[in-house]
């Protein structure tokens, strides 16, 4: 079955990096879009925004979020099935549980969460 496993999240100070993993299992990888998501504290479900999102090749990924642009950077690694999210420059507004998700599927991980604080 699909599996996306999260990972890399942490408490990390303003202005650090993290970059976050999502391993993928149960389906074709390279054929699907990806796409990560993140959930503020407080915030249900529905209101998860949408970050960023990859094409199945890797060849075109968009930065959604106005204001992660310019900050964070979505990738994929097809060899392995690892998608990932690198995040520059995080502020405490970035604290959230990030979440990743085949694009047009309901499939979703179960989260890693950021935590910037000093």
């Amino acid at each position: 079955q699909v599996q996306l496993v999260e990972s890399g999240g942490g408490l990390v100070q303003p202005g650090g990096s993290l970059k976050l993993s999502c391993a993928a299992s149960g389906f074709m990888f390279s054929a699907y879009s990806m796409s990560w998501y993140r959930q503020p504290p407080g915030k249900q479900r529905e209101q998860r925004e949408l970050v960023a999102s990859i094409t199945g090749d890797g060849m075109s990924n968009y930065i959604v979020l106005d204001s992660v642009r310019g900050r964070f950077t979505i990738s994929r690694d097809n060899a392995n099935n690892i998608l990932y999210l690198q995040m520059n420059s995080l502020q405490p507004e970035d604290t959230a549980a990030y979440y990743c998700k085949v694009s047009d599927r309901d499939y979703w991980g179960k989260g890693t969460l950021v935590t910037v604080s000093s």
